[in-house]
């Protein structure tokens, strides 16, 4: 387990650039948090981290996502408006989860949880005071 601290949108995306360093194809990021926690600013700075150059917005309505560098695929999911786990059959998560040449985050994994793969990075968000996260990370090399 590895703990940070950050006490800023700046020091967020260092803690992304980070944890970019210690995922890869195949990986699964389950990110826990709040609303308001930074869950997404987190994830728009990972996924700037692993070299997406263009916009990278939050996928609320649409539920994933799907960003591509070089030959990597990223799919960013955002499960917050699910109200029953089998809506996400729709989108193919199971065939996404499965693709080992991708690499998989997940805000609010908890709704979803049956379809999750068995190992996981996961990142809890805790806020500390107004702009004061913590972020406990499970699952990845020290």
């Amino acid at each position: 387990m590895r703990r940070f601290i950050s006490n800023s949108t700046d020091e967020t995306v260092g803690i992304a650039k980070i944890i970019s360093k210690k995922i890869k194809p195949g990986d699964t990021i389950l990110l826990y948090g709040d609303l308001g926690a930074g869950k997404t600013t987190f994830t728009k700075s990972l996924i700037k981290e692993l070299g997406v150059n263009g916009n990278v917005t939050s996928p609320t309505f649409t539920l994933v996502n799907e960003y591509t560098v070089n030959d990597l695929k990223i799919n960013h999911f955002d499960m917050y408006r699910i109200d029953d786990e089998s809506e996400v059959q729709e989108i193919g998560i199971d065939e996404m989860f499965a693709d080992k040449t991708s690499i998989n985050i997940v805000e609010w994994p908890q709704k979803v949880s049956s379809y999750l793969p068995q190992d996981c990075i996961q990142i809890s968000i805790n806020i500390l005071g107004e702009n004061e996260r913590e972020f406990i990370v499970e699952g990845i090399d020290e």
